[in-house]
């Protein structure tokens, strides 16, 4: 397994990762737009992690690929696009079961990624044909960019990674880079093998804490340039694999470049986030008159975090009907949530939307 020495760089790197980590902490906005943004992040990655590839579709048509009726035909290009989003969804639904990093899981997200393919796409590669060399080829001089290990190594080597997920010490930042570059090098596949590496490296982060809510797509700052991101996994190291990719002399190539893409992509997701409660806070304020955002206001600077209608009707000397229709206004914007107790409503409670944005929307209102 690879080394990796903890230089300046990459300490500097995780040190920023790190803060754009805690600092999303901060970030607290309604689930119908997390649930949103995850959405849309998920076809943006899976349009760009294909796009590494040469996938010739265009952003709108890999989203109109996956957006379509699943009984449709589809052509290849669409099919990739459609499967890398269906392995996001699998990993989501196994990060929620707190599945670890196994061979298993891994065979099961290829098999996914190259759904509709032939059978010998699908799984661990086999022996090739007397005389036939299984490499990666220039597609325009057909000489081999990398021969990878012969197929029969490839059973220990996926061992040896599974271990050293599991069991190591690094930091997962380092652990997420590794797995990218050993699932790259090891080419356990015969097709998929670098989106498999981009979403079990992705998964890696997850498992970890570094997910950022599954907003934002790192997969597209490996695809701003595919010449620098091959080049940082090549290490300037001969093609054959037993010539030095097994063991890089210097992995901090590799690692700085996949540190500095989770940064800027950290970086972008705490941008978007802010931006996103900021105009869905605006959104939802707009849907209310001035009496319903002088209540709200009402709720909050009198920190009423549950409270039933009957008590604040007193407080504010108008009809518990008016209380309750205030509140229902209030429940459908999202910063109310009903307590129901046998299919009724006991009180209400303020959403943590409303508390998290408690300032801004004090500032908002005309209440004094």
């Amino acid at each position: 397994m690879i080394k990796v020495t903890l230089t300046n760089d990459i300490l500097k790197n995780i040190t920023a990762i790190d803060e754009n980590r805690f600092s999303l902490r901060t970030v607290n906005m309604p689930t119908i737009t997390k649930n949103r943004l995850r959405k849309n992040s998920k076809k943006k990655s899976s349009y760009a992690s294909n796009k590494i590839e040469g996938n010739p579709l265009t952003e709108t048509q890999a989203i109109e690929a996956m957006e379509r009726d699943s009984h449709k035909h589809f052509l290849k290009p669409e099919q990739e696009v459609r499967n890398y989003f269906l392995a996001l969804n699998l990993l989501e639904e196994k990060l929620k079961k707190n599945t670890p990093f196994s061979k298993e899981l891994l065979l099961e997200v290829q098999a996914m990624v190259e759904k509709g393919a032939s059978k010998e796409k699908i799984g661990l590669r086999g022996a090739m044909p007397p005389g036939m060399l299984f490499a990666v080829y220039d597609s325009l001089t057909g000489e081999p960019e990398y021969i990878p290990p012969e197929y029969t190594d490839i059973p220990v080597l996926l061992d040896e990674l599974v271990e050293y997920v599991n069991t190591t010490d690094d930091h997962p930042l380092i652990v997420a880079a590794v797995v990218h570059y050993q699932l790259v090098t090891i080419h356990p596949f015969e097709d998929g093998n670098g989106r498999t590496a981009r979403l079990m490296s992705g998964y890696v982060l997850d498992l970890n804490g570094y997910g950022f809510n599954g907003i934002g797509s790192l997969e597209e700052y490996f695809a701003y340039d595919p010449d620098e991101y091959y080049a940082s996994l090549q290490m300037g190291l001969p093609a054959l694999y037993y010539s030095g990719r097994e063991n890089p002399p210097h992995p901090e190539i590799w690692v700085n470049y996949f540190l500095r893409m989770v940064e800027l992509y950290s970086k972008k997701v705490c941008e978007l986030s802010l931006s996103s409660v900021t105009d869905e806070l605006d959104s939802a304020l707009s849907h209310l008159n001035e009496k319903e955002k002088e209540f709200l206001s009402f709720l909050l600077k009198k920190r009423l975090f549950e409270f039933k209608p009957i008590d604040v009707s007193k407080m504010l000397n108008v009809t518990n009907k008016t209380v309750i229709n205030r509140c229902a206004k209030l429940t459908a914007n999202g910063f109310l949530v009903p307590n129901i107790v046998k299919e009724r409503v006991r009180s209400y409670s303020l959403s943590e939307f409303a508390k998290a944005n408690c300032e801004a929307i004090c500032s908002k209102t005309n209440s004094k």
